[in-house]
């Protein structure tokens, strides 16, 4: 910057004194104390006013608001002063993370690397963003400590995380704007008349963002897709997609590696042949990738429990690109309409599917049981399998449970093996509940499409055969988990550490409120356990066991191993679906090295170079709450596209949950969720209390409580939040 911009200009100590008396603070541009904190915090000296000028290519008229910034952060504590020089505030601590911003306005900064030393997020008020947005890569200035977490103020924005959103368009003469469809962005995105991609009024579209805007003018962009009508099921759930912010195709580099890759037709050395065992698939109607096959034997009073998984590991090698991609994505990810495979269909469908009738490379666990179900050896090898059938739940239940005769004389050569699965299973459910394994009973909402339209949203059977087959996969994953932690193999352990107090509190008074004695003895697995089963078939089931599952701390991937609370495990880790999830891949690697008989670093067992296990852990679990958080977004917008034209009627539902702004209720038989707020109580003045989750009427006594039945009308379904409200209706 030219030295005669700042010749003649007063010191800054009196330019701050001016700044006070005038008022001039009101003018104070985030953006530029954002580039004033982030150049500092990549400096190793400290620089003055006329350096930092320059370094900034600021203008003469700019050089006021420099004044002021430096005089602002000097009041704040951000930066210090010595002589003319100035630098962050020393002793200052600095952190990188990523930001996440909540619908109010504030948000949190995710700490890169510290969660896996037990760092927590910072907090970071609304006026301390300095223009960072959802998902951006923040440096971020550590200024105090509340009671649960870490204070702090944007310096720098690192990387852009967001450079696309999806909305709603609406025309104007100008061009127009696009509605973000995502709440924690509330700035519209000006669209110039040239830049609209001739869009429709209302029409749902995708914008790149081309300028994000400052303190004195919105952010800016153009068209770059039209999605179509926003009221139609195929597009909200694209939307849902494209908020997450989800990987939706493989790049050109991993499908030429798919298409290159062979069928397993013999089996080689190093692989055993078991196409000799009877194995079978068990899945739902509508599966399509087909990761584990069981097969149990039974030799007296013993048995003998083959679960067989595919071997992804055999095509998907550490680095290549179709790693890199599994990696990136972590998990294969589940919605109404579509599926975002974690590998290319040619390996997903087809070559890692365990179909019937076809040679498929497997790795399989073979693990013996006494009479007791106490597993008493286990063993395992690269093998060669062949499924003799494809198996649905309904099927097996009617098999089973039903002994439908129709469905028996079918599957008359199976039936005898799946009848010793079934006994064997029997037996490890009934260990693992002695020792206070948790059983949730919550119903798991499924969505029926007709073409563009929500025909229906109702709860997803559940029936013992769901249950054989899990049985049989947690009794795999434990084996393999006890066997690497006791060879000292590094690998992702799955863990679920013990509750949170605060919350554990909060649900022992929730569950006094709903009448429930809870037992006096030690907070153990044992103790939710009892809680689980005197909710059993109770109006309150439901309400119970979300507010239990509430209470969890959330499970993930770890190298450290802690064990897992709710299954009652000392050893735990995921290892029977690798076609849909990453850390099942990682600990096919891992076990097949102990095999092999090479040391545990012989084969990195995760893609990236500087990713340790550690770090893969952190990434892997954020993947599985991403693909989680689309899941319920895109059921939100589906509840929305059902009842959307059905304002006005009356539903039955359950009050579950009660807060100090409304009651929160859950819909019989569709288990759609809404909120009755309490400005709409308007027949009396009501008083929240919070110990016993009740609204009480100070007038009329009426009560609210937790697990209350109630008639409620549908009042406005709200596509910007995805959130239905509700009034009280009469009975």
């Amino acid at each position: 910057m030219p030295r005669r911009f700042i010749r003649g200009r007063k010191p800054l100590a009196t330019a701050t004194k001016k700044r006070r008396s005038t008022g001039r603070e009101k003018n104070i541009s985030p953006a530029l104390q954002a580039s004033v904190l982030g150049l500092l915090a990549k400096q190793n000296a400290a620089l003055n006013e006329t350096e930092i000028a320059r370094a900034l290519g600021l203008s003469r008229h700019e050089l006021v608001q420099l004044c002021a910034v430096l005089g602002r952060l000097l009041e704040q504590g951000a930066v210090g002063k010595k002589g003319r020089r100035f630098a962050l505030a020393a002793g200052q601590e600095r952190l990188r993370g990523t930001l996440d911003l909540t619908a109010k306005g504030f948000g949190y900064a995710i700490p890169e690397g510290e969660q896996a030393k037990g760092g927590k997020d910072v907090y970071i008020a609304a006026h301390n963003l300095n223009g960072a947005s959802q998902g951006d890569t923040i440096l971020v200035a550590i200024t105090g400590s509340g009671r649960s977490h870490r204070e702090g103020r944007v310096i720098q924005i690192l990387h852009r995380a967001v450079t696309q959103i999806c909305g709603i368009f609406t025309a104007s003469g100008a061009g127009g704007y696009v509605t973000p469809d995502d709440d924690r962005f509330p700035a519209t995105l000006l669209i110039r008349r040239n830049d609209t991609l001739a869009a429709g009024d209302g029409m749902a579209v995708v914008a790149e963002i081309v300028d994000y805007g400052s303190e004195r003018q919105g952010p800016s962009g153009r068209i770059v897709e039209l999605l179509g009508d926003g009221r139609t099921a195929s597009v909200q759930i694209r939307m849902a997609v494209l908020q997450g912010g989800l990987r939706e195709r493989f790049p050109a580099e991993a499908d030429t590696e798919a298409a290159e890759l062979l069928p397993v037709t013999a089996c080689a050395e190093g692989r055993q042949d078991l196409r000799h065992l009877p194995h079978v698939t068990i899945d739902g109607e509508t599966a399509r990738d087909f990761d584990d096959a069981i097969c149990v034997e039974r030799s007296g009073d013993q048995f003998v429990l083959y679960v067989s998984i595919a071997d992804v590991s055999h095509y998907v090698r550490t680095g290549s690109a179709i790693d890199r991609e599994a990696y990136l994505r972590g998990t294969s990810v589940y919605l109404p309409d579509r599926v975002l495979p974690m590998l290319p269909e040619r390996l997903s469908n087809d070559l890692c599917s365990l179909v019937p009738d076809q040679d498929r490379p497997a790795f399989t666990a073979i693990l013996r049981f006494d009479a007791t179900g106490r597993r008493i050896g286990e063993r395992y090898t690269k093998s060669l399998i062949k499924s003799r059938q494809r198996f649905t739940y309904t099927t097996v239940n009617q098999l089973l449970y039903l002994n439908e005769p129709q469905a028996q004389a079918a599957h008359r050569e199976l039936v005898p093996m799946l009848e010793q699965a079934s006994a064997l299973t029997e037996l490890l459910k009934k260990r693992r509940l002695a020792r206070g394994s948790l059983e949730f009973n919550i119903p798991e909402p499924e969505v029926t499409l007709a073409g563009e339209t929500v025909a229906a949203i109702s709860l997803a059977e559940r029936n013992r055969a769901h249950m054989l087959i899990e049985d049989c996969m947690l009794a795999a994953n434990e084996a393999v988990a006890e066997t690497l932690a006791k060879a000292r193999h590094p690998v992702l352990y799955r863990i679920h550490e013990y509750p949170d107090p605060a919350k554990l509190e909060a649900f022992t008074d929730a569950a006094k409120a709903l009448g429930f004695r809870l037992p006096q003895s030690e907070v153990n697995p044992a103790w939710f356990a009892q809680a689980i089963e005197q909710a059993r078939n109770s109006p309150a089931e439901y309400i119970v066991n979300n507010l239990l599952l509430r209470t969890m701390q959330q499970a993930r991937y770890s190298p450290e191993n802690s064990g897992h609370f709710g299954l009652a495990a000392p050893y735990y880790l995921h290892f029977t679906s690798p076609i849909r999830r990453y850390p099942d891949l990682v600990a096919h690697r891992v076990l097949a090295n102990l095999l092999a008989g090479h040391a545990s670093d012989h084969a990195r067992p995760v893609p990236a170079k500087t990713a340790d296990l550690a770090e893969a852990g952190i990434h892997l679990s954020q993947c599985e709450r991403k693909a989680i958080d689309v899941e319920r977004n895109a059921h939100a917008r589906c509840s929305c596209l059902l009842l959307m034209d059905r304002i006005g009627e009356v539903f039955a539902a359950i009050i579950s949950g009660v807060t100090a702004f409304g009651l929160y209720v859950t819909l019989d038989d569709s288990y759609i969720s809404g909120m009755v707020p309490l400005t709409s109580m308007a027949d009396d003045y009501y008083l929240h209390d919070s110990r016993r989750y009740r609204l009480i009427g100070e007038a009329s006594n009426r009560m609210y409580q937790l697990g209350d039945r109630v008639l409620v009308r549908l009042e406005q379904v709200d596509f910007s939040s995805k959130r239905l409200v509700f009034s009280l209706a009469p009975r």
